[in-house]
């Protein structure tokens, strides 16, 4: 469709094009920059960017959070200014730098709480910034450009180009960068501003892989290391191959320690892959399964333990799914993705009474998997926990949902013929009518529809 639509307009030709274009410009801010950008020579592109960077930075205007993204599209059309002026990589360099210095201005005048404004230096601008550094010889200078933009980041933002000096950088420029780092950290009378140089200085040491410098530093910067710091601390030495050290930090860890327990195991899990350790492998992957039922779980598992034992695996897992008195969507999700659908049905039936509607995401997926086998009784047991909630909360916004889950009921009670020890349809009906009857937005609306 969209190969056919653009040969359409080539086919109308250039002026009709034109005409177009200019015709939307007068209605269209964004179309008539585009048009000043096709139209300009490079050095005009990059006077044009000098200059709207120089107009942000004296301007006086507030944009609230509902216009943020499209201050986001203006400073992405800047951007495209700087690219389709500059060819010269050490010149595209200092003005993408540029860019990251109005940081505070930019930041200043806008609500960035979606996040679109500091998305354009992350991505769009880091992008640019790459391009440039990865043609341009002079990578001393590039180092020289990128110390000077993080000597202060008031928004956590300029560090991009720290994070990326991999890319385009050798490793003796790095190490340099890491030595003047450490100076200004050195000097630093300030505990936030030393730890800011120190944090640039471990960005620095995971992009080069050296794991023992990265150590020194978290330990310079913190002190006392974290659960997350000594997880940090392995996961670099994992990366720069060092996989019995790795292991080190992790059973530093305190013993029944839960925070961030899933990184843990996932570093654990590709530490004993490497170590060929197939008997503690087991051991964890046996622990993931059982505290998360999932096929990605048992899919791990299996890898290691062979595929021949599915069926027994998944079995010996359902016995102690429905021995266990607390509903988990989680494990009733399991049971019907391994086919389980029977025990599934009997897994939710049992425990009908926790069924909770507030959590109507994995709910109503639950119920469309189980109508979807011709389980109608728990069927309509979910609908009716999801109905219920919508009711009790009186969430006028979702009366519509509401409504197509009593519709659902409707349709599904004609189809149940034993409704076991929960109440008929007609009973259930008359009850949320006692209880919710007087919210005649919903009620009108139900009958109408009906």
């Amino acid at each position: 469709m969209t190969d056919s639509r653009k040969q359409k307009l080539i086919d109308l030709g250039p002026h009709a094009l034109a005409d177009a274009l200019l015709n939307l410009a007068v209605h269209s801010d964004e179309a008539d920059d585009l048009i000043e950008q096709l139209i300009a020579t490079p050095k005009e592109n990059v006077q044009r960017f000098k200059k709207k960077l120089s107009g942000l930075k004296h301007s006086n205007r507030f944009i609230d959070w509902q216009g943020a993204s499209g201050f986001a599209r203006e400073l992405e059309m800047l951007l495209q200014d700087l690219k389709s002026g500059v060819d010269d990589p050490l010149t595209g360099i200092e003005l993408v730098a540029a860019f990251y210095e109005a940081d505070n201005t930019i930041f200043e005048m806008c609500d960035d709480s979606s996040g679109n404004i500091g998305d354009i230096f992350r991505y769009n601008a880091k992008e640019l910034f790459v391009d440039y550094a990865s043609r341009c010889k002079d990578k001393e200078r590039i180092a020289e450009i990128v110390l000077k933009v993080n000597q202060k980041d008031s928004y956590g933002i300029r560090d991009t180009l720290i994070d990326c000096a991999g890319v385009c950088l050798p490793e003796d420029i790095i190490r340099t960068m890491i030595t003047t780092l450490q100076k200004w950290a050195d000097k630093e009378k300030d505990e936030y501003g030393k730890r800011h140089h120190l944090m640039l200085i471990e960005s620095l040491a995971r992009q080069i892989k050296d794991a023992k410098l990265f150590e020194k530093t978290r330990i310079a910067s913190w002190g006392k290391l974290s659960t997350a710091a000594l997880i940090d601390i392995a996961r670099v030495y994992l990366e720069s191959t060092d996989v019995e050290t790795a292991h080190s930090w992790l059973k530093k860890i305190p013993e029944g320690e839960t925070f961030q327990a899933y990184e843990r195991d996932k570093l654990l899990e590709e530490i004993y892959h490497k170590q060929g350790d197939s008997e503690k492998l087991t051991k964890l992957l046996y622990q993931k399964y059982r505290s998360h039922h999932s096929t990605d779980t048992l899919q791990a598992l299996l890898d290691v333990i062979g595929h021949d034992k599915r069926d027994d695996t998944i079995n010996d897992e359902v016995e102690q799914i429905l021995k266990t008195d607390r509903l988990r969507e989680s494990d009733a999700k399991f049971l019907i993705a391994v086919g389980k659908i029977d025990d599934a049905e009997e897994y939710l039936l049992g425990r009908a009474d926790q069924l909770d509607g507030n959590y109507y995401g994995s709910l109503l997926s639950l119920a469309e998997a189980m109508e979807s086998e011709n389980r109608h009784l728990v069927t309509s047991l979910i609908y009716r926990s999801l109905l219920v909630s919508i009711l009790e909360r009186g969430y006028t916004k979702a009366y519509p949902h509401g409504i197509r889950y009593l519709k659902k009921l409707d349709k599904l009670a004609a189809s149940v013929a034993n409704w076991k020890q929960f109440n008929h349809h007609e009973a259930f009906k008359e009850k949320i009518i006692q209880a919710h009857g007087r919210k005649r937005s919903f009620w009108s609306k139900y009958e109408v529809k009906k």
